[in-house]
């Protein structure tokens, strides 16, 4: 059986970040285990048409790694992950990955003081795990009723099936999520018949996107400082932004914007009554599109502003009973943000899931450690998550902190450290409170930063500088150590 001091799961951008962090502070034995046979993650599965970043392109990237190159504003898929593969592979992460790899169980052995990992490729331990798979990992796709009788074709949009020529077909849109308002527009030109299900109307705000002038990546190449400047700028602005998920009253301003971006698209009244959200804007994660409303406004489109409750042959219902014959289903429905794979995957000393654990609302101290589970760590975890920035941002602040962290057990011989459950519990608890005046909470609507709880266990209630400064220190004392006889433990 193979040992590592430290075993990262996932080879998206926080497994890579990850791995970068341990090599740097001189971290020898490691392995990244992914369950793919490429890097990049959620760029590497997500490559449905029309595919970009929502945040621009500068800060949807690692800082220590500045590409001066991006083509547009906000990058397109193909480009992000060739920017990941390039960047991982500078640093040479792509050798201590072992592909094609899945955790299915990894558990804490307090007889050996290590994590005991099965993996579809065997078993292995180690000092610590740091599980970096994603919020944004699994697929979630709603359980209709008749839907396994369906006789057309069925996918998710982050695992697109481009064998099959949508030319011509009857579709199925369900979900209006942030995917579906970047494929929507790609798939309406071929399709005859195009019906979008829509449970929620969301806001919908232009998107400040073009191409790259030569003379800005001139600059952002060859002259100092401007790269870096340029990033700040689009970090201080949309800080500015956040400013308004803290304070909802300055969103209400916000989503004029989006009120009259939607006047100036949707022409239909019918249609812009349907298309009119009712919540305040970042309630729901924050969505931008110049092409999604005219795709709307087709006569090959038709907009039915309730869910799918059945399909019957190749007949979908919606709830106003209303059905419509098609060949295809396309599901833009997200993915199990809060109740991600790990979680049953992942086990204490005594057998319980961090599920068990969590019971539907996940915690942990400063989103990154967790009460019962020694030298475990997990990345862009629970209660970290924002709506106005990247997150590059957030990953960069827990690789400040797991790199502390890390220091810390390398000093200690990795003798097992896990938050301290008062501590996690008081951090969490000052989450909750804050979070009670935020959009996220205050805004109307019900997201999947809610979890089956009803609990809040997604956002950040605060600004990310505040979060950079948390994350800043690594506090022993903030934790429970186990001794351990170095002397006897396993070599």
């Amino acid at each position: 059986m193979t040992h590592y001091d430290v075993v990262i799961i996932g080879a998206g951008i926080s497994g890579i970040g990850a791995a970068i962090t341990l090599a740097r502070k001189g971290i020898a034995n490691f392995a990244v285990l992914e369950k793919g046979d490429t890097l990049g993650g959620t760029w590497r599965d997500n490559t449905y048409p029309g595919c970009a970043c929502d945040v621009p392109s500068r800060l949807y990237s690692y800082s220590f790694a500045p590409n001066p190159d991006w083509s547009r504003v906000f990058a397109g898929q193909p480009e992000i992950r060739e920017y990941i593969e390039r960047t991982a592979t500078e640093f040479g992460v792509p050798e201590r990955v072992q592909f094609k790899t899945e955790v299915t169980r990894a558990q804490w052995n307090p007889r050996t003081q290590r994590w005991d990992i099965d993996t579809t490729q065997g078993s292995f331990t180690a000092r610590a795990v740091i599980a970096a798979a994603g919020p944004w990992n699994e697929p979630l796709i709603p359980d209709i009723p008749g839907l396994a009788g369906f006789g057309g074709e069925v996918f998710h949009s982050s695992r697109w099936n481009h064998s099959y020529d949508l030319t011509g077909k009857r579709v199925a849109v369900v979900g209006t999520g942030a995917s579906a308002v970047q494929f929507v527009p790609e798939i309406q030109p071929l399709v005859s018949e195009l019906h979008v299900y829509q449970r929620t109307a969301q806001w919908v705000l232009p998107k400040p996107d073009h191409a790259m002038p030569e003379a800005e990546s001139w600059a952002m190449r060859t002259v100092p400082g401007v790269y870096s400047g340029l990033r700040r700028l689009e970090y201080v602005l949309l800080e500015s932004l956040g400013v308004g998920f803290r304070n909802p009253w300055i969103l209400r301003l916000v989503q004029q914007t989006g009120r009259a971006h939607l006047f100036r698209q949707v022409r239909n009244k019918k249609l812009r009554a349907m298309l009119t959200p009712d919540y305040t804007l970042g309630c729901k994660r924050l969505l931008m599109s110049n092409t999604y409303y005219p795709a709307l406004t087709q006569p090959n489109v038709e907009v039915h502003p309730n869910a799918v409750t059945e399909v019957r042959g190749n007949t979908v219902v919606g709830a106003d009973g209303q059905e419509r014959e098609v060949d295809a289903i396309i599901f833009g429905t997200g993915f199990h943000i809060l109740d991600m794979p790990v979680g049953s995957r992942v086990f204490d000393g005594d057998g319980r899931s961090l599920d068990d654990h969590w019971k539907g609302s996940p915690q942990a101290y400063l989103g990154t450690a967790i009460a019962g589970f020694p030298n475990a760590f997990v990345l862009l975890g629970p209660a970290l998550g924002t709506g106005h920035t990247s997150a590059f941002m957030i990953l960069e602040a827990q690789l400040n902190y797991l790199g502390q962290a890390v220091s810390h057990l390398q000093d200690t011989n990795w003798a097992p450290i896990a938050p301290r459950r008062e501590v996690q519990d008081a951090f969490n608890a000052e989450v909750q409170d804050a979070l009670g005046s935020t959009v996220y909470n205050a805004g109307g609507c019900h997201s999947y930063y809610l979890d089956v709880n009803g609990r809040n266990s997604f956002s950040w209630p605060w600004s990310t500088k505040r979060m950079l400064d948390r994350l800043d220190g690594f506090d022993p004392a903030a934790y429970s150590h186990t001794e351990t006889d170095t002397a006897k433990a396993p070599a």
